[in-house]
């Protein structure tokens, strides 16, 4: 089991010593996950956190119209959860499916919860993941609540370019906040650029 791609994302939000990174990130396990599998689904309580090594995944939720809306979308490496499911036991809201084949590490919360108490590296790992995503989360608010079709679809082009090789654009549009067909017309305008 390779688990650089896992250690060197430790490594990469701050400098922490080989030796603590490979403690914590002993009890990791890996799995595959074939395209348009559910991880977690909606009503059930996260009991592992998972680590997206390779892969798309998003986050999705359905509206009063039995629509589906993506919340999220995730490209290895990074941490998906529902976080308020994984540490306050509570039903997820979401549901989290593979967009392609996945590759995937995880640990369960007895194991994170050690690793809190015992390594004050992880801590300020742990505090950096929250800080990050909850940056990430508000920039997305604000951009939704703020920016015209067409600039959050340039942002996202200039932010994730492969996200549009791998993700269906039904997907992306959903993502987006607008209808199939406002993306298609967006396209086709810069292209016309």
């Amino acid at each position: 089991m390779d688990k650089s791609t896992l250690n060197t994302y430790f490594h990469s939000l701050f400098p922490i010593q080989k030796e603590v990174v490979e403690k914590i990130t002993e009890t990791f396990s890996n799995f595959v996950l074939v395209k348009n599998t559910t991880l977690l689904d909606k009503d059930t309580i996260s009991t592992k956190t998972y680590f997206l090594e390779k892969g798309y995944m998003r986050s999705y939720l359905l509206d009063e119209d039995n629509n589906e809306v993506t919340t999220n979308i995730y490209s290895g490496p990074c941490f998906v959860n529902d976080f308020l499911s994984f540490f306050k036991k509570q039903p997820t809201k979401e549901i989290y499916q593979t967009l392609t084949d996945c590759e995937i590490w995880e640990t369960s919360l007895e194991n994170v919860e050690t690793n809190f108490h015992n390594i004050a590296e992880f801590r300020e790992f742990s505090r950096l993941l929250f800080v990050i995503n909850y940056y990430k989360l508000n920039d997305r608010v604000i951009e939704m609540a703020s920016q015209k079709a067409e600039t959050r679809y340039l942002n996202l082009l200039k932010q994730q370019p492969f996200t549009f090789q791998h993700v269906p654009l039904k997907i992306i549009a959903s993502y987006l906040g607008i209808t199939d067909s406002t993306l298609s017309r967006i396209r086709k305008e810069i292209s016309k650029l």
